[in-house]
Formats: structure tokens, sequence, C-alpha cells
């Protein structure tokens, strides 16, 4: 089996995944994947896709992420392996799809507009 390449986005995290058989073990910009992640919240995250597929051990998963925090980044990652899952097994698609985890989260930060304060808030009004 060759290397499988795919590309996860959440708000502005962009996360590259090369995913090819192996020993289980998850490098994340030359880190160890549980020393760039050190939450278990967002280890949990990024290893969604492998549980639920049983493929924890099965794949060595090469990760480079930039842009954004670090719960995008994990929430970018996990779509780009649960992709990279569903391309290498169809079967997989049908596990993933009823998570959620194969939906890419179209929200982004509002950008703020001239003559405000923020993106919805005024500066005060003063009648007098």
């Amino acid at each position: 089996m060759e290397t499988v390449h795919k590309i996860g986005r959440r708000k502005t995290a962009v996360a590259r995944v090369f995913l090819k058989e192996g020993k289980g073990t998850i490098t994340v910009n030359d880190r160890e994947f549980e020393k760039y992640f050190p939450m278990p919240t967002l280890q949990y995250k990024v290893m969604q896709p492998l549980v639920l597929t049983n493929n924890d051990k099965t794949f060595d998963i090469f990760v480079t992420v930039k842009g954004g925090g670090v719960k995008g980044q994990a929430e970018a990652v996990r779509l780009a392996i649960a992709r990279a899952l569903s391309e290498i097994n169809q079967e997989f698609r049908a596990i993933l799809k009823p998570e959620g985890l194969l939906t890419r989260d179209a929200r982004m930060v509002e950008r703020k507009k001239f003559g405000q304060k923020k993106a919805r808030k005024r500066f005060q009004f003063s009648k007098r």
C-alpha cells in the first residue's frame, strides 16, 4: 500500500496527513503526538477516527499542521485522518459519516467591520 495524502481544515488551521501501513505511530510536526497535543481531550479527538474503525495500531501517520490554535489543529487533523481512512476502505465511510467526522466545520471568525469596535459590537452611542 502506498502513502495516502489528505488535507483537513478547521477555522484557520490546515493539517496535511500522510497515512501508510505501520505500527501505529503518530508524528505531528516532527514531534510525538502526545507531546504536541498534551491534553487528553485533544488526543481523544485526533484518535477518534482510528479507534472507531479499530485501526489505532495499523497505520503510521505523519502530520504537518499550521495555523489556528491547538483545538482547531486537533480537529483539522481528525478530519484529515477520517478522509484518508475513508479513501483506503469504503466500509470505514459508513462508520465515520454518522459520527460527523467527514463533515468540514465551516464556522469561521466573522471579520471586523469599519466604523465598529468588533465584528458586531458598536462604539458607544451618545445622543448628546
